[in-house]
């Protein structure tokens, strides 16, 4: 097991990760506003698999062949980037509404909305890399299997960023309230969320790959 230092320092680092604005918060808050708060729910159940589907790689290596082959990296980093210009489209676009404003969409069924929050989580190549170069940091050969302590470390971060993403994705509609009165304001996030994302998929675009 790691020692307990770690296991705040590793818990510290992964709280400030989930409270930073990222693919996954936006998509989580967009289908909870849309489709009510369980819709929310199921994606992020999604999106904790693909947190899961990462750990493991990490924890058994997997996650260190895939950026060791540029190929297959880049494959899923040009895929990433794909994924945010278009929801950057969709926010920016004429006619285009803030993920916050509440819309009719046709509901999607529970098994496409888990689909979708997998696929969310799982196109962002930034998770391998937090992974690789994270997890390393905080674990103690000394302290007993290095397996072990990668999973304990790994569940550790997955129970943070649900629970904060949960509380988000359950706030969706207070949040939307409270823009839909303001219209102004709603403008402002659609064009700041907007830039946002096609700046976060040009950096990963052009960013260098790491071994």
């Amino acid at each position: 097991m790691p020692h307990i230092s770690a296991l705040i320092g590793f818990a510290l680092v992964s709280l400030g990760l989930a409270l930073t604005p990222g693919p996954n918060m936006i998509y989580l808050i967009s289908r909870s506003i849309t489709q009510g708060s369980a819709a929310g729910i199921v994606s992020l159940g999604g999106v904790a698999l693909g947190f899961v589907f990462y750990m493991l790689c990490a924890a058994f290596g997997i996650t260190a062949l895939l950026l060791a082959v540029p190929y297959a990296y880049d494959a899923l980093r040009f895929a990433g980037c794909a994924y945010l210009l278009w929801m950057a489209w969709q926010a920016i676009k004429p006619n285009g509404r803030s993920p916050f404003e509440v819309k009719k969409l046709a509901a999607d069924s529970p098994r496409k909305l888990f689909a979708m929050g997998f696929v969310t989580n799982l196109l962002n190549p930034k998770i391998a890399m937090l992974y690789l170069a994270l997890l390393p940091q905080f674990i103690d050969p000394a302290s007993g299997s290095v397996l072990v302590q990668s999973l304990v470390l790994g569940a550790i971060q997955i129970a943070i960023s649900v629970s904060c993403n949960a509380a988000i994705a359950l706030s969706a509609g207070a949040i939307a309230l409270f823009l839909s009165t303001r219209p102004t304001w709603m403008q402002a996030q659609r064009y700041l969320m907007g830039t946002v994302l096609a700046g976060l998929a040009m950096r990963m675009a052009f960013e260098a790959r790491r071994a």
